[in-house]
């Protein structure tokens, strides 16, 4: 192959719909599912423990993790249904998996309810987000960036709690909280911390994936590793219909319902950076229909088979706007080892041998991560005595709510279970209410003019 052949092969990588060597897309498509790969299963892993699922059904729901998260890829590259009022699929070079932005509320109704209650609420929860792609325009004005990161950030520390339980051994598991447990945490969490700051290349975006293994053969020497459902787990075995069932039970679809529509305006952002990163322009206006339309009915489909809430992962956005690499058959071989890795048991059951003090030192970071994203979308905004009010009440009755055991005692359970469970919900409905409610400062005033103005010129 010549030099110029070389040339016109490479240049196909940073095209859309360019043709790539299967040698050249596979590395890139390893380094987007390296990077995603830990953060898509963890999700599941943490709603089975809360379930109190058997390590058969935890397998099945990894599974559909991988499986749904392919499928749901798949469909935001090559749209199913394309025109300017209607669209199903991005066509944007993003990956999907299974939200951390869910886990809270998740956690609160798989111990209450079970899995079936938060498929239920899924469905729900898609039908909404298909409604929000669909008015975009006009509802896109109720969540500047403040009310989004004020949510974004009660997301992060509303899963702090999760991490140390989970660094400590995992709460009600034998050995919790003993020096083990937390030596194996701290050797992963370091792992990953310094991967972060001082690796290069591959080696700071596998950075979690890497400590995971390191942290996981540090527990091997302490026998925290049982391989006795790998053994037990078969090698192929498609998702199962339907197999948690679907519970619709209202408390629950009230909460997952709101954080759906705020998780497709949070979705902006991620298409909005894969757009300006990689391509060097803003995601047109059927571009965003297309995706959140797409992320609500993949949604719901994903809960027939159970597969937990998707959506665009930003560790895959960043990787984007790193490499410039927006070829659609990378993201398209990515997905395809997502699906053929979730139609693998003994690879899913694999992954819940993984200590949970392993998986605490890994995602501690990466919960502090979810945590300052909030916190700087919310300093783009002034941070004046309005703006600083919002945040601040939202953020300490979400968490103060959720922190006092036996605040809503004497309410209804259904008001627990919405209010009560999860900082996130509360935080939002508040934060939404106080920005339509107070006034606004006359210099936030005169930006948001001047902001107008530029838009119409």
């Amino acid at each position: 192959m010549n030099n110029g052949t070389q040339a016109n092969m490479s240049a196909e990588l940073f095209r859309l719909d360019g043709k790539p060597s299967a040698i050249q897309a596979l590395p890139l498509a390893l380094q987007h599912v390296v990077a995603m790969i830990v953060g898509c299963v963890t999700p599941a892993i943490i709603v089975s423990g809360a379930a109190g699922l058997s390590g058969e059904d935890s397998v099945i729901l990894i599974q559909a993790a991988l499986v749904m998260s392919a499928i749901t890829t798949l469909v935001q590259l090559y749209p199913m249904v394309r025109g300017k009022a209607f669209s199903i699929g991005s066509g944007l070079p993003v990956i999907m998996g299974i939200s951390f932005a869910y886990v809270p509320t998740m956690q609160a109704i798989a111990g209450d309810f079970g899995v079936s209650s938060i498929l239920g609420a899924q469905v729900v929860g898609g039908a909404i987000a298909i409604l929000v792609g669909i008015f975009i325009k006009q509802i896109r004005k109720f969540f500047p960036p403040l009310i989004t990161g004020t949510v974004v950030f009660a997301i992060g520390l509303s899963l702090y709690p999760t991490a140390i339980n989970y660094m400590a051994g995992g709460t009600g598991n034998e050995g919790y909280g003993s020096w083990q447990n937390w030596l194996v945490a701290v050797v992963t969490l370091i792992i990953v911390t310094g991967l972060n700051h001082y690796g290069k290349g591959i080696w700071k975006l596998s950075s979690i994936l890497i400590g995971i293994i390191a942290g996981y053969i540090v527990s091997l020497f302490f026998g925290m590793v049982d391989f006795s459902a790998v053994a037990q787990a078969s090698f192929f075995q498609l998702p199962k219909p339907v197999h948690f069932g679907l519970a619709f039970e209202p408390s629950s679809c009230v909460a997952l319902g709101v954080l759906f529509a705020i998780n497709s305006i949070q979705a902006i952002g991620d298409f909005t950076a894969t757009t300006t990163g990689g391509l060097d322009r803003m995601p047109t206006d059927e571009e965003l229909n297309g995706g959140i339309v797409a992320y609500g009915c993949c949604n719901i489909f994903s809960a027939f088979f159970g597969g937990l809430p998707t959506a665009t992962f930003s560790q895959n956005v960043g990787i984007v706007s790193a490499t410039k690499v927006v070829a659609k058959k990378v993201f398209g071989i990515a997905a395809g080892i997502l699906l053929v890795a979730g139609l693998i048991p003994k690879f899913s059951s694999l992954l819940t041998t993984i200590p949970h003090c392993v998986l605490g030192g890994a995602t501690v970071s990466v919960f502090a991560s979810i945590a300052m994203t909030g916190v700087k979308l919310v300093t783009a905004a002034p941070m004046n005595y309005r703006n600083t009010t919002i945040v601040g009440l939202s953020i300490a009755l979400g968490m103060g709510i959720t922190q006092a055991n036996a605040a809503l005692a004497s309410f209804p359970a259904w008001v627990t279970t919405i209010f009560g469970k999860s900082p996130v919900v509360l935080a939002t409905i508040v934060a939404i209410i106080l920005n339509l409610v107070l006034p606004k400062e006359k210099e936030e005033e005169a930006s948001i003019k001047i902001m107008k103005k530029e838009g119409g010129a």
